[in-house]
């Protein structure tokens, strides 16, 4: 019984199994002690191997490259002598020979598009040795709207085979599902990202060139420093690329932050660095710190005539690293932040506590939101822990600045 056989057979579930079309060792054991000696278990790990390798490719959306790579992998599938994946009658692949009857699929292509529905067809040619005598075209679609068609072509129609195009064309249709739910979730990053950055302009630009404009009889020098570290600040929260950062890169905005953050309020703010070097070259969300450092800021010195202290400590904890920006301000009712973190405090209140841990629970699960413990009076402790990997987080290269990032302080001067 070959693989097209074991589709018909067995019916979607068994589309793993049932697709796969050639040989493995006679006998072979899976780690868990599954037997690979039979033909059905042969078939299916082929199978799961080649889908695994078609799958990345379709996750970029359906574009030429990833058309092109993705029809070199599933064409085995099929044993057919052709394959083609088309965006609505564009046709971006084509593997296999018959390119000749490219025309004839593209007209059926577009009965897909019409209809929605699989379409099977004659080819007629004149040449004898081409290998196409029949073709099937099935539509691929994504949130009820049919993209495109998925063209299998080969040299006589059979049921299995009919079957097992629109089998694949819905595999496939659920790897453009997952690329499309991608962008959308890059597009919400982006979306709060923005608003992190109305936040942090108004008021913080203004104090920021209030405190350097102190400065500029009395210590020029002093000014030039500070519009240096408010240009570099700058830079790097408007940034338009990236969704992630280096935990150094994300530890000098912050001392930035804090530098000129100290042009206004002087000896009143006292701030500590406790840094393990290893964590220094993690991947953390772009903007995830200095909101909460700005929270900090803003509950320790704005709101209290007390001397303020902030310690930001991170830590090596194996597979991942821990962050920890701990304050001495008024705090909070403990009420109050879980209304803030439900989105339910206001539309300015809190936007910075409230983003960050949306933002981490979309990039590395429910289990790395922040955990915050403060009270009234007892000062705020939020704690972070970020997978030292994790697929698709990547930071990019180091910004270039207008002079040399220079070292991390271990305390405040």
């Amino acid at each position: 019984m070959n693989g097209l056989a074991l589709l018909a057979a067995g019916g979607p579930l068994l589309f793993a199994a049932g697709l796969a079309v050639g040989r493995l060792p006679a006998r072979r054991s899976a780690r868990d002690g599954t037997d690979l000696g039979t033909p059905v278990a042969r078939a299916t790990f082929r199978t799961l191997h080649t889908a695994s390798l078609a799958a990345p490719p379709l996750r970029a959306g359906l574009t030429v490259d990833a058309s092109r790579k993705a029809v070199r992998r599933l064409r085995p599938l099929f044993g057919t002598a052709a394959l083609g994946l088309t965006a609505e009658d564009r046709l971006l692949a084509w593997d296999g020979p018959g390119r000749h009857h490219e025309d004839a699929a593209l007209d059926r292509v577009r009965q897909v598009l019409d209809t929605g529905r699989t379409q099977v067809f004659a080819v007629g040619c004149r040449d004898p040795q081409c290998p196409v005598r029949w073709g099937a075209a099935a539509p691929l679609t994504v949130d009820q709207r049919v993209l495109g068609a998925l063209v299998v072509l080969g040299a006589g129609e059979s049921a299995p085979a009919v079957r097992a195009t629109e089998e694949v064309a819905r595999w496939v249709s659920v790897q453009l599902e997952l690329a499309d739910l991608d962008r959308t979730r890059t597009g919400l990053i982006e979306a709060e990202i923005r608003a992190l950055r109305a936040q942090i302009s108004p008021h913080f630009v203004y104090n920021s060139l209030a405190a350097i404009a102190s400065f500029v009889r009395t210590d020029p020098e002093r000014a030039r420093e500070l519009l240096l570290e408010f240009a570099d600040f700058a830079r790097y929260s408007f940034r338009r690329h990236g969704e992630y950062t280096t935990l150094a890169e994300e530890l000098r905005a912050i001392e930035q932050f804090l530098e000129l953050v100290r042009a206004r309020f002087g000896p009143r703010l006292e701030v500590t660095l406790q840094i393990a070097p290893e964590v220094l070259p993690v991947a953390v969300p772009f903007l995830c710190l200095q909101p909460l450092v700005e929270n900090a800021v803003k509950h320790g010195l704005e709101e209290s005539v007390e001397r303020a202290r902030i310690t930001i400590a991170a830590q090596d904890e194996g597979a991942t690293a821990r962050i920890v920006i701990e304050d001495n301000g008024v705090g909070m009712e403990p009420d109050r932040l879980r209304r803030i973190l439900r989105g339910e405090g206001g539309s300015a209140a809190g936007i910075g506590l409230r983003n960050v841990d949306e933002r981490l629970r979309q990039v590395y699960g429910d289990d790395h939101g922040l955990v915050i413990e403060t009270g009234v009076g007892a000062g705020m402790k939020v704690t972070i822990r970020v997978p030292k990997y994790r697929a698709g987080v990547h930071s990019e290269p180091p910004r270039t600045a207008a002079r040399g990032a220079g070292g991390l302080r271990r305390h405040d001067r």
